[in-house]
């Protein structure tokens, strides 16, 4: 029973680090084409309806965020869905 629950430990630490790559690559991807388009935080943020403060914390990986801001996101930069996550 101690070993199950271990194993079951182990499976839910490695699957949340997982999720915070995730986040930091998205992040990162975010980054990279706001810098592409010569955009600070601030400016995204207001082309899109969000707080500065979100796009900070997405860029750093410290956000999830859901689809319909992903969208916004990828008309922000005038990219389909494929191109914005095409390196990704």
């Amino acid at each position: 029973n101690a070993l199950l629950t271990n194993i079951r430990h182990t499976i839910e630490v490695k699957e949340f680090i997982e999720r915070q790559n995730d986040l930091r690559i998205f992040g990162l991807r975010v980054r990279e084409l706001r810098k592409k388009s010569k955009l600070t935080q601030s400016e995204l943020a207001e082309k899109i309806g969000l707080s500065t403060n979100f796009i900070g914390m997405v860029e750093r990986g410290e956000r999830n965020t859901s689809v319909d801001k992903i969208f916004k996101l990828s008309r922000a930069f005038n990219l389909s869905l494929a191109e914005f996550f095409k390196t990704l």
